[in-house]
């Protein structure tokens, strides 16, 4: 399919695969679990841990995910730390993968993706141990040394195909672009009504131009 094996011997480069790669599950809203004096965890106010400037050892959870590497080549090799993007079941991130049928998948995975810029479309491989349609979340990013990862490369167990891999380079660099607009702002009084008998607005939300 879209995936080629490098050998171990291979440096790291952008559309790496890797499997368990750690994921932190951070919650500190309602304190911070930290280790006291007796080792014992204690739930701290985040806010009281900035005002005292000092490092703290705490308690977290820690999740192994599939991953893919989204550095670019330079970086993987020489800098200190490499970014991922975590890789979960497709179902999970476009929720009408859960019950499309073969018709409206092809057209989720081709059309969709040219507009929703969140996820990158992951063909089952078993060889890898996608067993089921999967994706890149790319609001889920995960820093690692570099050093650290290099010394676990049996974790890496695929790497894009170029055409796979210069699509992926290409949907990281639309989804740091993209920037929030009102996709209704040129139209006109007359399509403004048509357009929001779809779409209720506020009437804030109708231009001067427009009322």
């Amino acid at each position: 399919m879209i995936y080629d094996y490098p050998s171990q011997d291979e440096p790291i480069k952008q559309g790496d695969i890797f499997l368990g790669i750690p994921k932190v599950e951070l919650e500190f809203s309602g304190g911070l679990p930290v280790l006291t004096e007796t080792n014992e965890p204690e739930k701290i106010p985040w806010e009281d841990i900035v005002k005292s400037g000092l490092t703290t050892t705490s308690v977290l959870s820690v999740l192994p995910v599939p991953a893919i590497v989204a550095s670019q080549d330079c970086d993987a090799r020489w800098g200190d730390s490499i970014t991922l993007c975590e890789i979960r079941e497709f179902s999970q991130v476009e929720k009408n993968a859960a019950t499309a049928k073969p018709t409206s998948m092809v057209r989720i995975i081709t059309r969709h993706a040219r507009w929703k810029l969140k996820w990158f479309y992951l063909s089952p491989e078993k060889t890898i141990g996608f067993d089921k349609r999967m994706c890149v979340d790319f609001f889920s990013t995960i820093r690692v040394p570099r050093q650290d990862l290099e010394e676990l490369i049996e974790l890496r167990k695929a790497r894009l195909k170029p055409v796979a891999c210069d699509h992926f380079r290409e949907r990281i660099a639309h989804f740091y672009q993209r920037y929030a607009y009102n996709e209704w702002y040129p139209l006109n009084k007359e399509e403004m009504e048509i357009y929001s008998k779809d779409l209720p607005l506020d009437p804030s939300d109708w231009y001067d131009w427009q009322k």
